[in-house]
């Protein structure tokens, strides 16, 4: 599948509070603290910066650096749409809150929008408890309640952080996705149902790579493997993904429901009349 399709496809690396195409976004506008205003100001009075040319000059800098650091984002965010890590390029594994990468380290992962965060510390009954936690240095620590920062940790004090996940949350955060999304049948090209009899998820790989493809009945599955067989040294459809190594891998062999759905086939649902 090449970049252009991908790019047509939603998946889920669309946020959610982003709004749909044709909709109009309200330009974010971002308050400087009363610290922040009176250093403004200083730096454009020793400047001597009365006409704001200067000024003008360092705000298109500003945007440029801006516009670089979003090209970067960009290429990163593709890497991940690919399965692969953006650190090292290995398999990335992905969950519906969380993309883990076991041979480097990277991470991206999700905190919940209402559920508090804790910091348990060392030598420290009562964990400090906040909205959400920061890494701001290499050894240090934030927490931010109420828009506050209410404590700066050392990072070696740090026994473990927890996330409070409501139940409530987490089912919200899978309906969303669920109301926005919809799964098409490879053969068919009919609607899936994750949760009716006969729905069957293959990941096959033809080529070198691994693609994933969703059936909406035993019917349109069969009727698949009828026109694509499999191949003599590689069977896809018997063989347990965890003990092959006989192409490049983007997707996991295990879990269930969502988390089984391959990024490129989910496509926004249409709006019933």
């Amino acid at each position: 599948m090449n970049i252009d399709r991908i790019r047509e496809l939603l998946g889920l690396d669309r946020d959610l509070d982003r709004p749909a195409e044709g909709e109009e976004k309200t330009p974010e506008i971002i308050l400087l603290h009363d610290e922040q205003k009176a250093e403004m100001e200083s730096a454009i009075s020793v400047l001597e910066d009365d006409e704001g040319i200067l000024e003008k000059k360092a705000q298109q800098e500003a945007e440029r650096t801006i516009q670089t650091a979003a090209e970067d984002t960009l290429k990163r965010l593709h890497i991940i749409k690919l399965g692969r890590c953006p650190s090292c390029g290995s398999h990335l594994h992905r969950h519906l809150f969380a993309s883990i990468c076991d041979t480097c380290g990277w991470n991206d992962y999700e905190v919940p929008r209402r559920g508090p965060v804790r910091i348990h510390l060392r030598q420290r009954p009562e964990p400090i408890e906040g909205d959400r936690c920061y890494l701001v240095k290499p050894n240090a620590m934030v927490v931010v309640k109420n828009d506050v920062v209410v404590a700066w940790v050392n990072r070696d004090y740090i026994v473990w952080i927890e996330y409070g996940w409501a139940p409530e949350e987490i089912d919200m955060r899978h309906r969303q996705i669920l109301d926005r999304l919809t799964l098409l049948c490879g053969w068919c090209n009919k609607e899936c149902d994750p949760h009716e009899d006969g729905f069957h998820v293959a990941q096959i790989a033809f080529g070198s790579t691994q693609e994933r493809y969703t059936f909406c009945s035993d019917a349109c599955y069969e009727a698949f493997r009828k026109m694509y067989p499999a191949r003599v040294d590689r069977n896809c459809y018997e063989r347990n993904c965890t003990e092959c190594n006989l192409c490049i891998k983007r997707y996991d062999d295990n879990g269930e429901g969502l988390r089984l759905l391959a990024k490129d086939y989910l496509l926004p649902r249409k709006n019933k009349d």
